[in-house]
């Protein structure tokens, strides 16, 4: 019997998870607002930076400070990194859920 997946530990931690599955559903090239994105998650601004980061640290995330006119804007998307990450997670979670079936 082989060892059960592993699940990646960044993604894993509650919020991390909400914020990749929401960067996930991006479509290619498209951004969201850290605001947009605090509102989607219901998260404050404090937790979403901090989860943020540990992302980003990982190279997960990827995050453009820009200026709309002279209002600063933070727009954020998934690395190509963090989009085969999430892959992964997902389907190690897919293959905890259901393991294949052990033939004699």
């Amino acid at each position: 019997m082989s060892a059960p997946p592993e699940l990646d530990p960044v993604i894993h931690a509650q919020a991390r998870l909400r914020v990749v599955a929401t960067l996930a559903t991006l479509a290619d090239g498209d951004r969201i607002a850290f605001p947009r994105l605090q509102e989607v998650l219901a998260m404050t601004a404090g937790n979403l930076s901090v989860h943020l980061r540990k992302l980003e640290d990982a190279g997960y995330v990827e995050v453009t400070k820009t200026h709309h006119g002279r209002t600063p804007a933070t727009l954020l998307r998934l690395s190509r990194r963090g989009q085969l990450a999430f892959e992964e997670y997902t389907a190690a979670v897919r293959a905890l859920l259901d393991p294949p079936t052990e033939r004699n």
